[in-house]
C-alpha cells in the first residue's frame, strides 16, 4: 500500500511540558487551558468559520516524542496498575502502528496573533509541542453514547489521594494572577496520581518534581497524600525532568 504523507496544521501550547503530569483522558482536569496555533497557510480565517458555534473539538494528534520508538502488539495499561497485558487496538497506549491519537477538548474562543491563528482550549491532555493533523467538531447527538460499553476503562479513574501545600507554595499560587486557577490545576494533576504504576506499591515517602507552564514543582508523597513543599518559576536554558529524587 502506499504511504500516506500528512501535514501538520497546528501545534499544541500546553502547560504539559512532560508525558510525567499528563492525565490519562481528556476533560479530567477542565483547569488545564492551552491553545493550537494554526500556522499559514492553514491560519485562514475562513478556515474556522463557524466553528466557534461548537463547544468541544475533537483534535488528530500525533504522539510525537514517541513515534521513533516503534509499536508493540501488546502494552500494559497504567489503569490495570501495569502488570496486565492488552492488545494496542483495546487501549489507547502511544506505541501504536501508527503514533495517532484523539483527543477530545473545549472550545474556549478563538484570537488571533499576527499571522497565526489561535484556538484557546480547555480539558486538554496534551504535550506542549504537540502536532495536530485535523480538528473536527464534536457532535453530542452522534459522538456521546451513554449505553457503550467502556471495558476494563468503563469509569474515570478514582483515587484517594489528597493535597496540601506550603506556605511558599500557597504564596506562589496566589501571586499568579494570570493563572488564578494555579492551586486547583496543581491539585487535581496530583490526585490523578500521575506515578508510574510500581512506584504507587512503594510504602516509603517519595520526592517529585516536575514543569507545569515555566513552573518547577517539588512536592512528597506519603502514603495517598501529597505534599507540595516549594514552586518555583523555572530559570531560564534550564530542563527539568519528572523524576524520583529519593
Amino acid at each position: 500500500m502506499k504511504p500516506f504523507e500528512f501535514n501538520a496544521v497546528g501545534v499544541i501550547e500546553s502547560p504539559y511540558k512532560q508525558k510525567f503530569a499528563i492525565p490519562r483522558q481528556p476533560g479530567l482536569i477542565p483547569e488545564a487551558k492551552g491553545a493550537l496555533v494554526l500556522s499559514p497557510p492553514y491560519a485562514d480565517d475562513a478556515i474556522v468559520r463557524g466553528i466557534e458555534s461548537f463547544s468541544h473539538l475533537w483534535l488528530v494528534f500525533v504522539f510525537h516524542e514517541t513515534a521513533d520508538k516503534g509499536w508493540s502488539p501488546l502494552v500494559r495499561p497504567p489503569r490495570l496498575g501495569g502488570n496486565d497485558k492488552k492488545g494496542v487496538f483495546a487501549t489507547r497506549a502511544t506505541f501504536r502502528p501508527n503514533p495517532i491519537g484523539l483527543s477530545v477538548v473545549k472550545l474556549e474562543g478563538v484570537e488571533r496573533r499576527g499571522d497565526k491563528l489561535v484556538l484557546n482550549l480547555s480539558g486538554i491532555d496534551l504535550l506542549d509541542g504537540t502536532p495536530v493533523l485535523d480538528i473536527k467538531p464534536y457532535l453530542p447527538y452522534a459522538d456521546a453514547l451513554p449505553q457503550a460499553n467502556g471495558g476494563f476503562a468503563d469509569a474515570a479513574p478514582q483515587t484517594d489521594m489528597t493535597v496540601s501545600f506550603s506556605e511558599q507554595a500557597l504564596a506562589f499560587c496566589q501571586a499568579q494572577q494570570q493563572l488564578p486557577d494555579l492551586q486547583v490545576f496543581i491539585e487535581k494533576v496530583l490526585k490523578q496520581d500521575p506515578r508510574p504504576p510500581y512506584k504507587k506499591q512503594r510504602e516509603e515517602q517519595q520526592s517529585y518534581g516536575m514543569t507545569l507552564y515555566n513552573f518547577n514543582i517539588k512536592w512528597t508523597v506519603d502514603g495517598n497524600h501529597n505534599y507540595v513543599s516549594e514552586i518555583r518559576l523555572q530559570k531560564a536554558h534550564t530542563a527539568t525532568s519528572a523524576k524520583n529524587a529519593g
